[in-house]
C-alpha cells in the first residue's frame, strides 16, 4: 500500500486464480450465504449477506463485471491489506488492471463496477471496516509488474505473463513498451490443471485433489506414488512445451530477446521448463503486478497534480 495526500492507494490484482495486494495473496473464490455459517475464518458480511472467502471456485470470465464475486473479493483484499497496517477506517484509491488486449475496451466498466459504492461499509474476519473509495484507476496486467523498472529493459525483450486464466505477452524494446505487439491468449494454468485431472483420470481411473495438483506445480513433486507423480509432472512438462509454442508463433526467439516470465505460472516454467536461465528470467514475486498497479497510480496522481 501507498500513501498520496492522506489517500492510502491498494493495488489489487483480481485474478481467476488469486486476488493479490502487495502484501497478500488469497484464493479467488467464494461462497454466499443468506445465514451467518459455521465456519467463519474468512467471513465478509456485506449487504446482509454472509460470503465465505477463499471457498469453492471462480470460473473464467471474460467479463469481470458480470456478477457481484469480484466486487466482494475485492473488499475482502482491501481488508486484507489496511489490516497489515492495523487500519479499519480509510480513504482509499484503488489501483486495478485487465488483460492487456482488453483494458481499452472493458476499462470504463470495471471501473464504474468498482465505483458503485463510494463509501462502503462491511465486516470481515470479525472487524468493521468503514471505506471511502475515492477513485479508481484501471492499467494493463504484465506491464504494470516490470513498470517501475524499464531502465532494465535494453534491446528487446518479451513479456509473459502467466495467469489462472490467461496468458498476457508483450514486448519492451529499449525500455518503451511496442503497443502494436501485444496479446491476450485464454491459456492460463487453470487449462494445465484441467489437463492434469483429465490425464490421471485416464490413466489412473482416479480424481486427483486440486491441492495435490497445486503443490506439484510449485514445487515438482508430492507426497503421491510414483507413478501418479509421474503422470502429473509429464502433463506439466506438455503444458509448459505449449507455452513456447504460443510463444514462438508471437515471434519469440530466444537468440534475439530475453524472455520475462511473471505471475502464477511462472513456478511452471522453471519446474517443468525447458531453458536457457542466461535468456529466460523468472519471477517469483507473486505479488508484483499488485505492487505495479499501485506505482503507476501514484505516478498519474503526482503527473495530474503537476499538470494543474
Amino acid at each position: 500500500m501507498k500513501e498520496y495526500q492522506d489517500v492510502k492507494i491498494i493495488g489489487i490484482d483480481n485474478g481467476y486464480g488469486n486476488m493479490k495486494t502487495a502484501n497478500c495473496c488469497f484464493p479467488a473464490g467464494l461462497t454466499c450465504h443468506d445465514t451467518e455459517p459455521v465456519f467463519k475464518d474468512d467471513l465478509l458480511v456485506y449487504g446482509g449477506k454472509y460470503y465465505l472467502i477463499g471457498t469453492g471456485h471462480k470460473e473464467f470470465a471474460a467479463d469481470k463485471t458480470g456478477d457481484d464475486d469480484y466486487y466482494i473479493l475485492t473488499l475482502a483484499a482491501i481488508a486484507r491489506e489496511l489490516n497489515v497496517y492495523g487500519l479499519t477506517t480509510a480513504t482509499v484509491s484503488l489501483a486495478v488492471g485487465l488483460p492487456l488486449t482488453w483494458v481499452s475496451r472493458q476499462r470504463e466498466d470495471f471501473k464504474a463496477y468498482l465505483l458503485r459504492n463510494r463509501d462502503v461499509e462491511f465486516t470481515f474476519r470479525g472487524k468493521e471496516y468503514l471505506i471511502e473509495i475515492a477513485g479508481v484507476d484501471v492499467f494493463p496486467q504484465g506491464f504494470a509488474a516490470v513498470a517501475s523498472r524499464l531502465r532494465e529493459f535494453t534491446g528487446v525483450n518479451m513479456l509473459c505473463d502467466i495467469g489462472n486464466g490467461t496468458m498476457n505477452i508483450m514486448f519492451i524494446t529499449d525500455r518503451k513498451p511496442v503497443t502494436g505487439r501485444m496479446f491476450t491468449e485464454k491459456y492460463g494454468t487453470q487449462q494445465c490443471m484441467l489437463a492434469i485431472r483429465e490425464n490421471v483420470m485416464r490413466t489412473h481411473h482416479a480424481t486427483v485433489d486440486d491441492s495435490i495438483i497445486n503443490r506439484v506445480l510449485r514445487f515438482g513433486t508430492a507426497d503421491i506414488q510414483a507413478d501418479y507423480l509421474e503422470t502429473i509432472r509429464a502433463t506439466a512438462a506438455e503444458y509448459v512445451r505449449e507455452i513456447f509454442r504460443i510463444l514462438r508463433e508471437h515471434e519469440y526467439n530466444p537468440a534475439l530477446m530475453r524472455l520475462h516470465v511473471l505471475g502464477g505460472g511462472g513456478c511452471l516454467i522453471r519446474n517443468f521448463g525447458e531453458y536457457d536461465p542466461e535468456r529466460v528470467t523468472v519471477s517469483d514475486d507473486i505479488c508484483a503486478t499488485a505492487k505495479g498497479y499501485e506505482y503507476l497510480c501514484e505516478m498519474a496522481l503526482h503527473k495530474s497534480d503537476h499538470a494543474m
